[in-house]
């Protein structure tokens, strides 16, 4: 039974696990932990769901509600909240159906189309997959150079390679599928970086948007976790029609997908001012220098009152 005061429920904030990302999900947890005693909450405590006796801690702890902080595979795809589903523990951000599209790169593009949200051009192949000469030169005609592979369901940039050169395609493919992911093949899309974070339920709202900027060839996983004001500029410096249209079209892959409490999607604004999704991250980064809490702050939303609503959220019926 939850507590008309939001703060008087007792909060499991789940982090760590398996995937790549563990140890960042874990500066997220405790983070999160963190911010929610700054607002108030008087019960909070953080699992690592990869210890032993995880479940069994969950399930007769006494928790009103779940904080899920955790990252990549077992985290943000569905397994966990299925888990949570089970428990008949209600938890923050979106559901099963929710993460498992927003995970799947491939799939979550063909829902993105049907709502009218420009994306790249690409392909997916099995994780083991071998291109012929032939074949790497069909997908050249196609794509272009360069052209990055990726795993179709991983995040902060683990395993990605921007591919300059026919020769380096499958090297890229093999690293990308190491996990036994399927591997997606996409056209580079030129302009300014983005990202777009949407908070809220039935009524989601776009926040500033965050313009990412770097001096690597992409934004990968070293610059994605050094100081924010290294790499964030806020509001993004792009034409106010491009700018609009990027929050339109984030709100619309934020609902199109049935994500619940945020949400946060990667564009390229082109040089026409054509915002193109690259993907959506439903578990973002939940550190005191992550994209989300940057943004949210920027909109006078300080960190634990950010943390306080996605609890609220979580609890709406």
């Amino acid at each position: 039974m939850t507590k008309t005061d939001v703060t008087q429920n007792k909060v499991a904030v789940l982090a760590g696990g398996w995937s790549d990302e563990k140890d960042i999900s874990m500066q997220s947890g405790t983070a999160c932990a963190n911010a929610l005693r700054e607002a108030g909450f008087k019960d909070v405590e953080l699992l690592d769901v990869a210890a032993p006796d995880f479940v069994v801690r969950l399930a007769q702890g006494g928790y009103d509600v779940a904080f899920v902080a955790m990252h990549g595979h077992y985290g943000e795809d569905g397994c966990i909240q299925g888990l949570l589903e089970i428990l008949h523990m209600p938890y923050t951000f979106s559901g099963v159906l929710a993460s498992a599209l927003g995970t799947e790169k491939e799939v979550a593009k063909s829902v993105y189309k049907a709502a009218g949200i420009p994306v790249p051009d690409g392909v997916d192949v099995a994780p083991d997959t071998r291109l012929t000469d032939e074949q790497v030169d069909e997908l050249i005609a196609r794509l272009g150079l360069p052209i990055f592979v990726k795993p179709a369901a991983n995040g902060s940039s683990f395993g990605v390679t921007r591919v300059t050169e026919a020769s380096g395609l499958n090297d890229a493919i093999g690293k990308a599928g190491a996990q036994g992911d399927r591997v997606l093949l996409e056209a580079c899309i030129e302009g300014t970086e983005i990202t777009v974070p949407v908070i809220g339920n039935d009524d989601p709202q776009a926040l500033p948007i965050v313009e990412i900027v770097f001096n690597s060839p992409f934004y990968d996983i070293n610059a994605k976790y050094e100081p924010s004001s290294m790499h964030h500029v806020i509001p993004a410096r792009i034409p106010e029609e491009a700018y609009r249209k990027a929050q339109e079209y984030a709100v619309a892959a934020h609902k199109a997908l049935g994500c619940r409490g945020t949400s946060r999607s990667d564009f390229i604004v082109k040089e026409d001012g054509t915002p193109v999704i690259l993907e959506i991250n439903t578990i973002p980064g939940m550190t005191e220098r992550s994209l989300i809490p940057d943004s949210a702050r920027h909109a006078g939303i300080e960190f634990p009152e950010l943390c306080k609503r996605f609890v609220e959220w979580a609890l709406e019926d």
